[in-house]
């Protein structure tokens, strides 16, 4: 583990973390040639393998103690001692997921396993509990729980985190790390609840929860790539994807991601099609540039894949963004008018430098993404979309753009990122706390002098960027 801090340690992802894997044996193993195996690799546990190579149970020296010795003769086969089912964890997954694993089910081994079901690491219960400080293991518990005791566990552990002196981005890429595994939980849910499908598929976010940049009430973007199929089997696939998407957005609402207002969700046919026809979608918007096109496709740019079920070739998430640089090149008018779009987002400042008032009746509280966010994030965008960036986080965007040359302010503009999302981020959680919607309007004369100069500092420094950025598209001032 490679982060500075044990607490930040959470942020990592479990690949980050594992452990080379255990020593391996098909179940059929004499259990004496397993021992002589764990000996000779001191290692403290074993996997049993099918015969395919996956792992499918475990032994570990608690099931020495308690099955082999003096009960299990040396010949007898490794599946007579191992337990099952195995419990598994992904390497994508965050560490925090394997933190609650290895809690609600008194683990002290967690085997990591790729896409294929083959055991690549191993997460040591010991080693991973070493990265989490006592006070914040109750908020770790819950995340094993629900899907709601997992959305409502965030806003706990975000907080505890907080006062451990996690940086923003950071916690915020662990908040939204909790989000897509809820994503994924429901997706799992919502195909069990169903006949298999018909083919493979991915799923897909878009908008901040693509760009990783999700807080702690986002809404719903989702869409699905649909592996090829006939034009004639359409009906018989459509049926077969209307109930499951249905079950699935649904789903994702009941566990605190409310609908998107837009439609923007996997359950209308318009965000569900094979990877040649999301190629043409994105190629007719870019040809209308107007209304409807121009907002879907500003959503759309920050898509990434966080799931694929059933038999799915290559990387669709993958070789869909690779297949947008020709179509914008195609058409380099789509820029522009996201552009033009895009200058409407003003920075929260008024004429004299003060805090914009965005709060509706007596209050003064200033809306920091509208306002503040959103400006960066676009005016980003934009320049990553015209430099062929394939990141889609706004960070990875300006470090990519910052390397390139094409910015020379990409460590100010991190910093105000950093700071945006961190005043973003305690607003909602004292929204929460006081039992309301966590919402985006942050009452800045509450801060410290100090804070909200560098605050008012960050939205200056956005402000110039994003001006400059939409005028090399547009040619139009503010």
């Amino acid at each position: 583990m490679q982060a500075a801090s044990p607490a930040l340690r959470l942020t990592l992802s479990v690949a980050e973390a594992m452990a080379p894997p255990p020593p391996a044996f098909p179940a059929e193993t004499p259990l004496g040639a397993v021992l002589d195996g764990l000996r000779a690799a001191r290692d403290s546990a074993a996997l049993a393998l099918d015969e395919a190579g996956r792992p499918i149970g475990i032994l570990t020296e608690q099931d020495i103690a308690r099955r082999v010795a003096f009960r299990l003769p040396e010949g007898a086969p490794l599946s007579a001692a191992m337990s099952a089912p195995l419990i598994t964890c992904a390497p994508d997954a965050g560490l925090w997921r394997a933190v609650a694993l290895l809690r609600a089910h008194r683990l002290r081994h967690l085997p990591v396993v790729d896409g294929t079901g083959r055991c690549i690491g191993m997460l040591h219960r010991a080693a991973v509990l070493a990265a989490v400080s006592g006070r914040m293991l109750h908020h770790l518990d819950a995340l094993a729980g629900d899907d709601a005791a997992v959305k409502a566990a965030q806003a706990g552990l975000a907080t505890a985190l907080l006062d451990e002196g996690i940086p923003a981005p950071a916690l915020v890429r662990l908040v939204s790390g909790i989000n897509l595994e809820l994503h994924r939980r429901v997706l799992d849910r919502a195909l069990a609840d169903g006949p298999p499908p018909p083919l493979g598929f991915t799923l897909l976010v878009m908008g901040s929860a693509g760009r990783g940049e999700s807080l702690l009430r986002p809404d719903q973007d989702n869409g699905l790539i649909l592996e090829p199929y006939p034009d004639a089997a359409h009906a018989e696939v459509d049926a077969w994807f209307r109930p499951m998407t249905e079950r699935f957005n649904a789903g994702l609402e009941a566990a605190g991601f409310p609908l998107c207002p837009g439609g923007i969700m996997a359950r209308n046919p318009l965000w569900r099609k094979t990877r040649a026809q999301w190629e043409a979608q994105f190629a007719l918007w870019a040809r209308r540039r107007s209304g409807a096109a121009l907002l879907f496709a500003d959503i759309a740019f920050d898509f990434r894949g966080i799931a694929r079920t059933g038999p799915v070739a290559g990387d669709p998430a993958a070789e869909l963004r690779a297949a947008i640089a020709p179509i914008l090149a195609a058409n380099p008018a789509l820029l522009g008018a996201l552009a033009a779009q895009d200058q409407r987002l003003r920075v929260g400042l008024t004429l004299w430098g003060g805090f914009s008032d965005d709060e509706p009746g007596p209050g003064a509280r200033t809306d920091l993404k509208l306002h503040g966010l959103m400006p960066l994030v676009a005016a980003t965008r934009l320049l990553a979309l015209q430099h062929g960036v394939a990141e889609t986080g706004t960070p990875e965007r300006l470090e990519a753009l910052s390397a390139r040359g094409v910015i020379r302010e990409g460590e100010a503009l991190g910093t105000a990122f950093a700071l945006l999302l961190e005043a973003l981020l305690r607003q909602q959680l004292a929204d929460h706390a006081a039992g309301l919607p966590p919402g985006n309007l942050v009452d800045t004369a509450a801060l410290p002098k100090a804070d909200r100069a560098a605050l008012r500092e960050a939205l200056r420094a956005i402000r110039r960027f994003a001006k400059a950025s939409f005028a090399g598209f547009t040619g139009e001032l503010w």
